[in-house]
């Protein structure tokens, strides 16, 4: 592959690539760890790895050296054969959740696409709604993008797939009121990730929980961003004491390799009969290899336990910065899961963080969301952290703009 700066690279992008992300102006090359570095060599401390599915940082070695072992003996074969690999995988993501049995997939998407025809085959022909939340984010395909209750992400795709109703999240008895006959599931992240690190209100998880078993309903948890270790259990239901019946999970869950999957009781299993839902790559011998890897490397370090701890460095270093800081409206922090809103826009906090070799996300306009690795050390949270608070401090000097909610009141 031919070499050259970030220049280059922007070009070959803007005359063969469709141009519908919108993408920084940095062209990444090498990973370490929480460290990125772009093609002309500069370092960056990476507190959002890979979009969330870094968890482990950029290539772990575990990882690394399973995907080396198997791309050496079997890439790919259809789901059509067993797979040894596959099927240790599924054993050990039953054991660590709620037991039962795994559908693989290679996104979150398709884990929650599996999950809508799940509930539907598995609840009688007239049950077909599904209950979702309000800032709630379950992808991009035509089914999650209509379970995904937020208008922005409808515009010019109407009219949408039918069967999906949107409750305010934490709000039991708007769920109570939209339940009827012709209901099978809710779906929910037990933590909102997209929608700003939301965390449940007191009771909401269990009360859901205790709805679906009065209505006969599925109770689906996605868990595509909070699963996988990283709010310092293996999965985020497990803080609550709610078992869903379905679960779905993908980003961090092969370690940065592409992969996903939709978990659910052997009682419900079966309704996904054969020929009713496939997914070709689906838990191919790569993805399982770097599954197995990522459970094992997390078990081996330690990393539950160090993920609790980076918890408590974030929420007490961002508490006591929103004591001085008065664009600091709330601190919302789970493990390596950490949300930090604001009254004034972040996209330009982002930008900044970027030029003084530092990434992080801002999602909802005002909230500046990391999900760093679950092995970053203590010292780079707090230089990254150094960093961040910083450049909101210089923000707020230099006269930063409302958010858009502050805008409109």
């Amino acid at each position: 592959m031919s070499q050259g700066s970030s220049e280059d690279t922007l070009r070959l992008f803007e005359q063969y690539v469709v141009p519908n992300y919108r993408r920084y102006p940095l062209t990444l090359v090498r990973g370490e760890g929480s460290y990125v570095w772009d093609e002309e060599g500069r370092k960056y401390l990476d507190l959002f790895p890979g979009w969330g599915c870094n968890l482990l940082g950029h290539c772990p070695e575990p990882v690394v050296q399973a995907v080396t072992e198997q791309v050496q003996t079997l890439i790919h074969v259809p789901n059509t054969w067993h797979m040894r690999p596959q099927g240790e995988w599924a054993k050990m993501l039953s054991e660590r959740s709620f037991g039962g049995q795994a559908f693989f997939c290679n996104s979150g998407a398709e884990a929650n696409e599996a999950a809508i025809k799940l509930a539907r085959l598995h609840t009688p022909p007239q049950r077909y709604k599904l209950i979702t939340f309000e800032r709630g984010f379950h992808g991009r395909t035509f089914a999650t993008t209509a379970a995904t209750a937020q208008p922005k992400y409808h515009e010019g795709l109407g009219p949408l797939m039918a069967g999906f109703q949107y409750a305010p999240y934490g709000d039991l008895e708007a769920v109570k009121e939209l339940i009827d006959d012709e209901t099978a599931a809710i779906l929910v992240e037990p933590i909102q990730g997209e929608g700003g690190i939301n965390l449940p209100p007191e009771g909401f998880l269990a009360g859901l929980r205790r709805l679906a078993d009065e209505h006969e309903l599925l109770l689906i948890f996605d868990e595509v961003q909070s699963g996988c270790g990283r709010t310092g259990h293996w999965f985020a239901y497990q803080h609550f004491g709610v078992t869903p019946d379905i679960m779905t999970l993908a980003k961090s869950l092969c370690g940065g390799v592409a992969g996903a999957a939709m978990l659910t009781t052997a009682e419900i299993a079966p309704s996904l009969r054969p020929g009713m839902h496939a997914a070709t790559f689906g838990g191919n011998p790569l993805a399982a290899r770097a599954g197995i890897a990522t459970l094992e490397m997390i078990e081996q370090e330690n990393l539950l336990e160090h993920a609790q701890r980076l918890g408590e460095v974030f929420d007490s270093r961002l508490q006591e910065f929103q004591t001085e800081c008065d664009a600091v409206q709330e601190v919302r922090v789970l493990g390596v899961m950490v949300g930090l809103e604001l009254s004034i826009t972040g996209s330009q906090i982002v930008q900044q963080c970027m030029e003084r070799q530092l990434l992080v996300n801002c999602t909802q306009d005002t909230v500046i969301r990391l999900l760093p690795a679950m092995n970053l050390t203590e010292q780079q949270a707090h230089d990254g952290l150094d960093i961040l608070c910083g450049v909101i401090r210089a923000q707020l000097e230099a006269g930063a703009k409302p958010s858009l909610e502050e805008t409109r009141n």
